[in-house]
């Protein structure tokens, strides 16, 4: 090959690579998704379109919720993957979404999609509410396991609780204000009172009270099915109980976020994330799919784990979610952990 051909083709190829750069384009993602998942959300997504580069931004529901709104005024985000339901609401009546109707979202169980036309976001899975019971370290102790949310109230179990604190995460949310709508307001807030007196700390993580179960270092922790179902196929001593009253639970939900300069990327993202085959992603740890007939059972989980959830009212829960924050703050927040 002579030199001037070897300078053009180099020439080219450079060209080529450069316009490849260019035409990738970067989504800043906000998400509240377990952190274990989020590189094999965004490989999973890249193998359908390498062209779209996703920049995750990860901390809890709501501490993600509250920077969001913080943002309001100048949004660092592109979209919103895997945060609730009930907080996207939040953003919604803050006119923060880019209403979006995703191709293929009439397939979609209707609680799990905005009310609107279109819709200003939609879900993806549900994660729901349970407890993760040490079986050893409650043997040591002569307890025995809860079949109810208020059995939780027992003496028996003074410091032997761990629940999320729901200003800070996502699972505490939806504990609390399922509670306020299956107890009624004064009933669920005197349980909550004698659950205080058993709490030996409120975590800033979901997940986080499971985990401890599992190792042993609380007999229960109040949290969400995943994490259960993950730490007793890893070996951890646990039962997954889900009370006899039913189990709150969210949506994790997906949206736009308006005024973004790449809204088609965007979209085409949204898209995606409701397709079946991002439901099956999903499903290697939610036994609860936005798209019925796909969801196979997941290990350690029963198979009607959908029967378990109360009919939850994301439109009450996000319209009172400040002043339930503000009464659950000072009542209880005395025995959140530091925050990190």
């Amino acid at each position: 090959m002579n030199t001037h051909k070897s300078v053009a083709l180099a020439a080219l190829a450079f060209t080529l690579l450069s316009s490849a750069a260019y035409a990738e384009t970067q989504l800043t993602v906000y998400t509240a998704f377990e952190a274990v998942d989020l590189q094999r959300y965004a490989d999973t997504f890249n193998a359908d379109h390498p062209d779209i580069k996703i920049n995750w931004v990860r901390d809890s529901t709501g501490v993600m919720t509250a920077k969001l709104l913080a943002e309001k005024d100048n949004p660092q985000a592109d979209v919103v993957w895997g945060v609730a339901a009930s907080s996207l609401l939040m953003l919604k009546g803050e006119g923060m979404l880019e209403p979006y109707a995703p191709a293929g979202v009439e397939k979609l169980d209707p609680k799990f999609v905005d009310s609107s036309t279109p819709p200003s976001w939609v879900g993806m899975d549900a994660y729901v509410a349970a407890i993760c019971y040490n079986t050893v370290e409650a043997k040591k102790l002569g307890l025995t396991p809860p079949k109810s949310w208020k059995d939780l109230t027992k003496p028996e179990y003074k410091d032997h609780i761990v629940m999320p604190n729901p200003a800070s995460s996502g699972t505490g949310f939806l504990d609390v204000s399922a509670w306020l709508q299956l107890f009624g307001e004064k009933d669920a807030w005197a349980f909550m009172d004698g659950l205080h007196k058993n709490i030996s700390s409120y975590t800033h993580s979901g997940s986080k009270p499971c985990k401890m179960a599992g190792a042993g270092e609380t007999v229960i922790g109040v949290s969400f099915e995943f994490p259960g179902a993950k730490a007793k196929s890893a070996g951890a001593p646990i039962d997954i109980i889900f009370p006899e009253e039913g189990s709150g639970w969210e949506a994790e939900a997906g949206a736009i976020i308006a005024g973004t300069p790449k809204l088609d990327a965007a979209k085409v993202l949204m898209d995606w994330s409701i397709s079946k085959k991002a439901n099956e992603m999903y499903n290697v740890g939610y036994a609860v799919l936005a798209m019925p007939g796909v969801a196979k059972p997941v290990e350690n989980l029963p198979p009607d784990v959908a029967s378990k959830m109360i009919k939850n009212d994301f439109e009450w829960a996000a319209s009172n979610r400040n002043a339930i924050l503000k009464e659950w703050s000072t009542r209880y927040d005395s025995k959140s952990e530091p925050k990190s």
